[in-house]
């Protein structure tokens, strides 16, 4: 009896150590992989120099507290029983229980998303209750998509003019670099951040992801109030490259009637104003819940730029609203690179095909002339960085800029200068499908020529053009301890846009 426990404890034993030891030959084996497409992502974001490429981009700038989502929010069995109760919908947040449910709608589906109250004291108790709390850590940053996306490409080498008023303390965080063009003003917006990690529990609720929930009761920034100093300085600059963002500012803020559309009338008049052969016009998407305003923006902003950013939210948000007329609140966290792809297609085709159909309505050069044809896409993903960019177009060095912007992604979220393998893992399978078409043929991931371009040609319907495309797909070495997720998605749409002008 002896002898037969101690040669199963001894087998026991072995097949334990075993196990270990092919662990650790995996985990081994993993590194390494990682190891080297981080080597060649970084050759490929290194091998085209930055030129100094002048880049204005407005509106807007705010100051950003941070806290950590399930720490500050007090979560109770009734925010539990109303999401069970009927599928959730309402997006006006005037108490305190309806921003709980309304976080929790998102936080479940690990969805990034941006709110607006108009209910100003609520909003200043949820901060004073941040700032005051002796127990739950919070920091301050330099907030809004255009001092983040500048301060990016700042960085990178390029020259900086932002469209943005912000008071004198707020100014000590922006990068001198950075020329900001609006007066100072005594008190800024502020933005509350409810970041969360992947696995945070919230009560019964489980995150699928990392990202972050944004909370604010902005008054500058939804009237655009740095446009006009904005457009003063742009006199003489010569941009290269023109950016918009910070829009969804306006998303359900309550407008005296007609103002916003005025608003946006101005901005669209900004566009009209840049060169059509010297500068280049990109706007950044953000989440979007109002659909009168995205329907605003298909008229007054997109129509006149040539690239778009946004990520996979966005991506499903803007081709429902341009195929059903309906919005889409939330989309799959984590989509397939097939069924992403086959979105950016179809709204490439379906903003190209408005594109060409108005210039065949127009008798003349006239409207048709000033409008711009959709030649980039950018999507930004957790696992992926996509591209999708007009064969013959200004854009440059699509690949590169695919490899920049996945690195980007990891340094920001780990919230380091280094790319470190050990702190990364990748989402994307070793091959992916480029379509979900039926007999889509498969890409195989290469280790040593990570980033994978193909060309395509799209049809567009009612005129019998094609366009020609370059599409390229960059994995993301995802960082696995998530410090920041606020600000990535412009962090990583400047990265990519710096190579591209």
């Amino acid at each position: 009896m002896f002898s037969l426990l101690s040669t199963a404890t001894m087998l026991g034993a072995f097949t334990a150590l075993l196990a270990i030891v092919f662990q650790a030959y995996l985990t081994s084996n993993e590194l390494v992989r990682l190891t080297v497409i981080l080597q060649h992502l970084r050759d490929l974001e290194v091998e085209h120099p930055v030129n100094g490429p002048r880049v204005a981009i407005g509106y807007g700038s705010c100051s950003d507290l941070h806290v950590r989502a399930i720490d500050f929010l007090q979560y109770s069995d009734k925010i539990g029983h109303a999401l069970n109760a009927s599928e959730y919908t309402f997006d006006d947040i005037t108490t305190e229980e309806e921003f709980l449910l309304n976080f929790a709608y998102y936080f479940q589906r690990g969805a990034a998303a941006e709110r607006f109250t108009a209910n100003r004291d609520m909003f200043m108790g949820l901060v004073q209750r941040a700032k005051r709390s002796t127990t739950i850590q919070h920091h301050w940053a330099l907030g809004g998509n255009a001092p983040v996306i500048g301060t990016r490409m700042a960085i990178e080498g390029a020259n900086v003019l932002l469209g943005a008023k912000m008071s004198s303390k707020l100014k000590t965080h922006l990068r001198p670099e950075v020329q900001l063009t609006g007066s100072l003003i005594e008190d800024d917006d502020i933005h509350l951040i409810l970041e969360y990690n992947t696995g945070d529990t919230w009560g019964d609720l489980v995150s699928p992801r990392a990202n972050r929930y944004i909370l604010h009761n902005d008054h500058h920034n939804p009237y655009l109030t740095s446009l006009e100093e904005f457009n003063a300085a742009l006199v003489g600059f010569e941009p290269h490259l023109f950016i918009v963002s910070g829009l969804q500012m306006m998303d359900n803020y309550l407008y005296p009637s007609g103002e916003r559309e005025k608003l946006l009338e101005r901005v669209r008049q900004q566009m009209q104003a840049q060169s059509r052969t010297a500068t280049l016009i990109h706007f950044e998407m953000a989440s979007f819940v109002e659909l009168e305003l995205l329907q605003l923006l298909l008229r007054t902003v997109i129509p006149y730029s040539d690239s778009i950013g946004m990520n996979e939210q966005e991506l499903d948000n803007l081709q429902q609203v341009l195929e059903t007329g309906r919005i889409s609140l939330v989309a799959d966290c984590n989509p397939r690179v097939a069924h992403s792809l086959d979105q950016a297609r179809a709204v490439f085709r379906k903003l190209n095909e408005q594109y060409y159909e108005q210039q065949q309505r127009s008798s003349t050069a006239g409207d048709g002339a000033i409008r711009r044809p959709l030649s980039r896409i950018h999507l930004h993903t957790l696992a992926y960085q996509a591209f999708i960019v007009a064969k013959g177009s200004r854009w440059q060095h699509t690949k590169h800029a695919a490899a920049k912007a996945s690195l980007t992604a990891h340094r920001h979220v780990c919230a380091s200068t280094i790319v470190n393998p050990d702190a990364a893992y990748l989402q994307m399978d070793d091959s992916f499908a480029v379509s979900a078409s039926p007999g889509a043929r498969r890409i195989h991931f290469n280790n040593r020529d990570p980033v994978s371009c193909w060309e395509e040609s799209l049809e567009l319907q009612g005129n019998g053009r094609r366009l020609e495309v370059e599409i390229c797909v960059a994995p993301v070495l995802i960082c696995k301890n998530a410090k920041q997720t606020v600000g990535a998605g412009d962090n990583i749409s400047g990265a990519g846009l710096v190579l591209q002008v």
